[in-house]
């Protein structure tokens, strides 16, 4: 099948109206559309097809499909051993059991502000990377959008490949199959393969294959809480530690916790294909509850290991708590759910690198940056192993980044109403609605090196800890501080500042005039989007 790109498919929207029509008039006499079951996917977006659509919207007769399959997509992300690991480090700490488990589910909380997102994909059809463009500007968003999402995204894929093709190998030892010479390498060329095959079939494909990743997984992962709550010391406590102290160890361990969630900010991507009327209740719940779910009973699961063993290595260590026979099936756990993980990073990360060159397709994208990470991570394994802890303690930083991001994307659906117009976010030319001024909207760009720069002064990370965190005797406040003064000023600048300083000119503001809908779902009110508000803004008749 051959994938267009983005400009093809403007093109071909182009050809198919009248010379001189403009993309939001409607025809005078419209045929009656086909009839097409109500949840039927389209063309441009079926299982075992590669996914045509890209950064672009989706437009409202492609749309499909129920809020209830987000849980799945979501929770085969994150049935995984990232969470079980996370609990095991929160014990390591000095934490008491009780205070592990309340951190383990309040951190986690902030899969609520990831369902939050996730509302903006149905009213736009467009992923987050393009919704961003309304939050920084055409430009501003290649760098605070686009450009961080590929260097963080790249970070994970690596990461999750190397422990992938790790765990593959610990694999093929325990059924006694050794690898020749070179070897590791064929196996590190097959889990890239697997990680990023499916994120290049996309939409559709991912959310066929969810519900079975999904399911393989949490079986695994009921059977290891069968031998753990068996070996758990209930009574387990910990040496007394000063106030001060305690307190440090408990807002670091809230930083860590914490960090997952807010390091997802693409929910848009897998909501961008539902109707636009939609529920945004179910939208928001089923998202969040795909992650909030397995990560608070895996990370339970690893704070529960941590009063038995010692965990800090649990892939050696686990086997003084489970028998033999089920040690390969661990490390296949280990090994499936990096894949799994990676789907969906891959599948986002190839919209951000599409985002910075959109003349190459999404599925191009998600191809090349898989094969810069499968090739990363070879040369981190094989030829520097001594970067990979450097590397993996690097991403603890990554919620200094992408706390402030979410944030500002969440508080700008808010201001916003969720009026966000597909079609305007696809308009990157200068003077377009969301070019702003200089194609860049200081808003959003003040925030984020704002609150990117109080969040990592007030880490405490393996690699760094900062002076504000230093001074508060090792507490790590950047997964609070980060969020909140990345919203607080970006709402602030975005109510005092042009364009929306002028309640005329914010989207769903009256408009003086009605907007004719060309589309069969359109209701009576008329919804003003951004495209309105723009034209206003420069002077243009509404």
């Amino acid at each position: 099948m051959s994938i267009q790109t983005p400009e093809e498919t403007r093109v071909a929207a182009r050809s198919s109206r009248a010379p001189g029509a403009p993309a939001t008039s409607a025809p005078a006499a419209p045929a009656a559309p086909a009839a097409q079951p109500a949840h039927a996917a389209p063309a441009a977006d079926r299982v075992g097809h590669v996914e045509q659509h890209g950064t672009e919207h989706v437009p409202a007769s492609e749309r499909h499909g129920r809020p209830s399959s987000l849980f799945w997509v979501w929770m085969s992300a994150n049935v995984g051993y990232l969470y079980f690991v996370v609990g095991g480090v929160l014990m390591l700490l000095g934490l008491p059991l009780w205070e592990a488990l309340a951190i383990t589910v309040v951190g986690n909380l902030w899969w609520a502000l990831v369902g939050w997102l996730a509302v903006s994909g149905p009213a736009s059809g467009s992923p987050s990377v393009s919704i961003m463009r309304a939050m920084f500007g055409i430009r501003g968003n290649k760098v605070f959008g686009a450009g961080l999402g590929v260097l963080i995204g790249l970070f994970y894929e690596i990461i999750n490949v190397a422990f992938a093709t790790l765990g593959a190998i610990a694999l093929l030892a325990q059924f006694g199959i050794g690898l020749p010479s070179g070897g590791e390498w064929v196996v590190l060329l097959v889990v890239g393969v697997l990680s990023f095959v499916i994120g290049v079939y996309g939409h559709a494909t991912i959310l066929a294959l969810a519900p079975w990743f999904s399911a393989a997984l949490a079986v695994v992962f009921v059977v290891l809480a069968v031998f753990v709550f068996g070996a758990a010391d209930w009574t387990y406590e910990v040496a007394p530690m000063p106030v001060a102290e305690h307190w440090a160890l408990v807002m670091l361990g809230f930083a860590i916790v914490a960090s997952s969630p807010l390091s997802w900010g693409i929910g848009a991507d897998y909501a961008r294909y539902l109707p636009a009327d939609v529920s945004k209740k179910a939208v928001a719940w089923y998202t969040a509850l795909g992650g909030f779910v397995p990560a608070v009973l895996i990370g339970a699961l690893g704070v529960i290991a941590g009063t038995a063993i010692d965990m800090t290595d649990p892939e050696l260590t686990i086997g003084e708590i489970v028998p033999a026979w089920f040690t390969p099936i661990f490390l296949g756990m280990i090994v499936l759910s990096s894949i799994t993980n990676n789907v969906l990073v891959a599948y986002s990360t190839g919209f951000y690198a599409q985002a910075l060159a959109q003349r190459i397709s999404r599925a191009a994208t998600t191809i090349v940056t898989g094969i810069v990470a499968t090739a990363a991570a070879g040369w981190v394994l094989f030829l520097s192993p001594s970067f990979l802890d450097a590397l993996s303690a690097s991403l603890e930083l990554a919620v200094t980044v992408f706390g402030p991001l979410v944030s500002i994307y969440a508080i700008d659906i808010v201001l916003r109403r969720n009026r966000y117009d597909g079609a305007a976010l696809d308009d990157t030319r200068p003077g377009g609605p969301f070019w702003y001024r200089g194609g860049v909207f200081l808003p959003g760009v003040v925030a984020m090196v704002a609150a990117i720069t109080i969040a990592v002064l007030s880490a405490n990370t393996t690699l760094y800890v900062g002076p504000i965190s230093n001074a508060l005797g090792g507490a790590d406040l950047s997964a609070i501080v980060g969020p909140v003064l990345g919203a607080g000023i970006y709402a602030i600048l975005w109510l005092t500042t042009s364009p929306y300083r002028d309640p005329a000119k914010r989207p769903g503001a009256a408009s003086g005039s009605s907007v004719a809908s060309a589309s069969a779902e359109a209701s009576a009110a008329i919804i003003e989007t951004d495209a309105a508000a723009s034209a206003r803004t420069n002077g243009d008749p509404a």
